[in-house]
């Protein structure tokens, strides 16, 4: 029963300060987000309505991001206060060991995982597209494009060039280049436009195709034509979203598209492991602020153990997007470019914690 009282006591205490803390972040952020904004005002149609409009729906995205280095800080924060008062120092004179109060944080580290992992598959993909949307329409341009000739997809034997793509997915100036299975050109096919309908494939309004066979070419026009693609809208929803932030299902599904095309991959497996692996990192964030409970003011006021809370979650910040940088352009495997950073830091809290029980 006194362990119960003690939990639902920490419990309090550690929620309260990491809500506390996420919400100053996310104010922080949200300004920093809103002043890089006001750079697009008056491009296009864009107001201040939808670059605040905008801020607002990346929040939940700014929510996943930090969640773990809130809950670090938070739980540092709150274990500190504890240790201040003496209160742990009575818990582990009464026999509260620290494997306990390993498995009490961990119970209470359960939310902050199923809502790591609400945020990042649930609420912030579809906020993070409909922001980018919101900004596209609002200025008038088109999705981000990697050549000057438009966007180029590979689909089985045929490949799809894409002059622009609306921010709805409607695409325009479409060419597609179709090979047999010996790779000798087919056909082309040119379109005007091209929009998704509801029987999964695409209309293609203002067609010439060109056929070349034995030797010859012939050309038809057509005004509208059925196109049955592996592509679909939610696959080029990528280019409106970044890996990171795609949902787990988005993510498997375009990594499938890219290897059935044998295209590379790593930088999407990495984002796929790590959508699996972040809402853990809570945990590891919580077993490492258990060491500077156990510390008193010998290692100086509330505020150095905060600022210091602060800095390793920015280390970790940094840390996880090193990796995943550094995965993908040496080729590592992507689980172990993923789960690096939280066993990194999770052996870190194991030391200190050996450290602190040695003393």
């Amino acid at each position: 029963m006194a362990l119960k009282v003690f939990e639902r006591y920490l419990a309090r205490e550690i929620y309260g300060a990491t809500a506390l803390v996420l919400a100053a972040f996310l104010m922080l952020f949200a300004f920093f987000d809103f002043i890089g904004e006001i750079q697009q005002l008056g491009k296009g149609g864009y107001q201040l309505h939808h670059a605040a409009s905008f801020v607002l729906l990346t929040l939940p995205g700014r929510v996943y991001e930090l969640f773990p280095i809130a809950v670090l800080i938070g739980t540092l924060y709150a274990l500190t206060l504890l240790a201040r008062h003496s209160e742990i120092t009575v818990l582990r004179a009464s026999g509260l060991s620290t494997g306990a109060l390993l498995r009490s944080l961990g119970k209470l580290g359960l939310v902050f995982v199923v809502l790591t992992f609400l945020f990042g598959e649930v609420v912030a993909p579809p906020a993070e597209k409909a922001a980018q949307q919101l900004r596209l329409k609002a200025t008038g341009s088109m999705v981000a494009q990697e050549f000057r000739s438009g966007l180029w997809v590979k689909d089985e034997r045929s490949f799809i060039n894409v002059r622009d793509m609306q921010p709805d997915a409607t695409l325009s100036d479409i060419r597609i280049y179709e090979f047999d299975d010996g790779y000798h050109l087919r056909a082309i096919s040119e379109a005007k436009s091209g929009k998704y309908d509801n029987d999964g494939r695409w209309q293609l309004k203002d067609v010439v195709q060109t056929l070349f066979v034995g030797g010859r070419a012939s050309i038809r026009r057509m005004p509208e034509v059925d196109w049955q693609s592996a592509l679909t809208p939610d696959i080029l929803s990528v280019l409106l979203v970044v890996p990171e932030k795609m949902s787990l299902m988005n993510l498997y599904q375009y990594t499938r598209h890219l290897l059935d095309n044998r295209q590379k991959t790593e930088r999407y497996e990495i984002a796929l492991w790590k959508k699996l692996i972040y809402p853990m990192t809570a945990l590891v964030m919580m077993a490492l602020a258990l060491p500077f409970g156990y510390l008193h003011s010998r290692m100086g006021a509330v505020s150095l153990k905060v600022f210091t809370g602060v800095m390793l979650g920015i280390g970790f910040h940094m840390l996880n997007g090193l990796f995943s940088s550094l995965g993908v352009i040496n080729g590592w495997i992507p689980f172990w470019a993923a789960v690096t950073p939280s066993a990194l830091f999770l052996l870190g809290a194991a030391g200190m914690l050996w450290w602190v029980e040695r003393r």
